[in-house]
């Protein structure tokens, strides 16, 4: 798969607005569709490298699944371990066990369903919910286990009718989540089925770029110009009044599909995303989302009054900052394949999960360890 430094560059629309949104910052009240974004960049980048290998007659569940391994789970572990040790002097007992019952749900890649039943992500309570944010995790991991075992069934029994199935998919998931967010808000926020399309838009770029390119330079400038502005409209415009996702949710996530249809090294958009620093806070945006929201949570929590801009801009930055650390010292070690095999990362895998439930629910017997105070 060829490498498209304006994908990183989109990478770093999408997690800037979500900090300064969890910052609150003004000017960023729709910030929170920047994981929006993510789902369907996730769907491309995933689906593009499926059909990269499945050309090729090497794409297997395991090899999959390794790259999954080292790409969520080093920084994750890093950022969770050293909220646990912050949540064990600054939580009370209380804060603790609910804590720990968020820490074992992440080992199971199921948080959103936690926060489903819990937490209003819109909410002023949600300010002091250090490991909120892994809810987007959750529902990729979720995705990423079923939607390779389609892809792989697909080729044998379904051949070219597979895109029909998803267009289907596509359509249910969207008709649940209009009624949905009617009738069942959190649900409809936190679970995978109304999220589902969003990703299945970003698989839908794959399988057309895997087919063949834009040609024509107006309709490319054009559509990519089109997509950067419903990103900026949204990011600015939106807020936390209006439900999402929604029909509302159409607008991030057609910008975002026209940018990664429309956008490369000769249109305008694709320039300006593959600007040094844009590309640069890219390739450690992952990071910098499990960073921020302990961060900010932790800072809150210590705080006898409400933070200032000035110290959660700081915060934000500092976000960054680790990122980088943990991108150059964590994440980028870990994806070397001549460092661990893929039987040992897989074992890998499955010992974080087994740590952090291990953990999460001592926390959550021990009642919170009232003896600490």
């Amino acid at each position: 798969m060829q490498y498209r430094a304006e994908i990183d560059g989109l990478r770093a629309l999408a997690v800037v607005p979500v900090v300064l949104f969890h910052a609150g910052i003004v000017g960023f009240s729709g910030g929170f569709v920047g994981v929006d974004i993510f789902f369907v960049i996730s769907g491309y980048l995933i689906t593009s490298i499926i059909l990269n290998e499945q050309a090729k007659e090497r794409f297997t569940l395991a090899s999959f699944y390794e790259r999954r391994a080292r790409r969520i789970l080093p920084a994750l572990m890093l950022v969770v371990l050293l909220s646990t040790i912050a949540a064990w002097y600054i939580l009370l007992p209380n804060e603790l066990v609910d804590y720990g019952a968020s820490l074992a749900s992440v080992g199971v890649f199921a948080s959103n369903i936690l926060f489903w039943q819990q937490s209003d992500y819109f909410a002023a309570t949600s300010e002091f919910i250090p490991l909120l944010h892994t809810w987007s995790l959750a529902v990729e991991e979720q995705f990423y286990l079923i939607f390779p075992v389609f892809m792989i069934a697909s080729i044998a029994w379904l051949k070219r009718s597979r895109l029909l199935v998803l267009t289907a998919l596509a359509v249910v998931s969207f008709l649940y989540c209009e009624w949905a967010w009617r009738n069942a808000p959190e649900a409809n926020f936190f679970l995978a089925p109304s999220r589902v399309w969003e990703l299945l838009a970003g698989v839908f770029c794959a399988f057309y770029l895997n087919n063949k390119q834009i040609q024509n330079a107006l309709v490319k400038q054009l559509g990519s110009f089109i997509g950067l502005a419903a990103l900026v409209y949204s990011i600015v415009a939106f807020d936390k009044n209006i439900p999402f996702p929604s029909l509302y949710a159409l607008v991030p996530v057609i910008g975002t599909a026209l940018i990664i249809l429309c956008a490369d090294h000769e249109t305008l958009v694709g320039k300006l995303l593959s600007l040094p620093v844009l590309v640069g806070i890219g390739l450690i945006s992952y990071s910098a989302y499990l960073w921020h929201q302990p961060l900010f949570v932790f800072a809150r929590m210590q705080s006898m009054d409400e933070l200032s801009v000035t110290y959660l801009l700081g915060l934000s930055v500092l976000s960054f900052v680790l990122a980088y650390l943990s991108w150059r010292w964590i994440e980028k070690p870990f994806r070397n394949r001549d460092w661990l095999s893929q039987k040992q990362v897989l074992w890998m895998a499955a010992g974080c999960s087994v740590v952090l439930i291990a953990i999460g629910m001592t926390f959550v017997f021990a009642n919170g360890f009232e003896q600490r105070f």
